[in-house]
């Protein structure tokens, strides 16, 4: 289940999220190859964000999920979340911060 948390400083009162939920959980599913039922988006607008020492539109994104992920996947998430970013909300891709997160490729807990 992989679930996507983004952050951004910009406002999103005006903004219609329906769309942007819609597409970006059906490109994550469509990318890490799970169930569209099976994705989790969380999106948090108005947060406090500096990047490169100014308050333009910035954002960080993360996405933790079971397997699923390869360097393959990766890039291609850190383009399409970017570009929707980018298309719904003017967060230009530059201005933007992906943490891809695989919990399968943790090491297996040692046994004592």
């Amino acid at each position: 289940m992989p679930c996507l948390y983004i952050t951004t400083n910009v406002n999103l009162d005006g903004f219609k999220t329906d769309p942007f939920y819609s597409e970006v959980t059906k490109a994550v599913a469509s990318i890490v190859g799970r169930p569209e039922n099976l994705v989790m988006v969380v999106l948090k607008g108005s947060i406090e964000i500096v990047f490169g020492g100014n308050k333009e539109a910035a954002a960080y994104a993360e996405i933790v999920s079971m397997g699923g992920i390869t360097k393959q996947v990766k890039r291609q998430l850190i383009s399409t979340v970017g570009s929707i970013l980018h298309t719904h909300f003017s967060i230009h891709p530059t201005r933007f911060i992906f943490k891809v997160f695989d919990i399968n490729s943790l090491p297996l807990p040692s046994k004592l």
